[in-house]
């Protein structure tokens, strides 16, 4: 067997669940009713988003629980233009998100910019010309 090129769900490590679910909540996410005090899960395009106890997942995964910076991982939201992109990151920094870097034209053809949750998860949101995104909101790679 190989192992399937997906990703299923993503999971966050964060400090307080109740915190990183009331933010992600003012972004207007689809959260499951599954979801209870100790774990919230997000339905999205391909995809779920779950947010649980940052000591709690690293016990899980049997790793130290400490962060430093940066963690050289962000996830990205490809959206269908650049007024799209100025918008959603207003909204990320109404829900409470610190733009990380404002939205501005990409040195590979695109317009993106980077906020950071609560917990200071990184997320990009750009909009890319070269992938089209399909019905889903999924771009689709040449």
């Amino acid at each position: 067997m190989t192992l399937p090129g997906r990703i299923s769900l993503v999971t966050l490590g964060v400090a307080d669940v109740a915190r990183s679910t009331a933010f992600y909540d003012a972004l207007g996410w689809d959260r499951s009713e599954d979801s209870n005090d100790s774990v919230s899960f997000y339905r999205l395009a391909g995809a779920a988003l779950s947010l649980y106890g940052l000591e709690a997942l690293a016990e899980d995964a049997q790793v130290a629980p400490e962060r430093n910076g940066f963690s050289g991982v962000a996830a990205a939201i490809n959206l269908e233009s650049a007024a799209a992109v100025d918008a959603a990151l207003a909204a990320a920094a109404a829900a409470g998100a610190t733009i990380l870097k404002p939205a501005q034209t990409a040195f590979w053809g695109g317009y993106s910019g980077y906020f950071a949750d609560p917990d200071g998860h990184t997320w990009e949101v750009a909009h890319n010309p070269h992938w089209p995104l399909d019905d889903e909101g999924l771009p689709q790679l040449p």
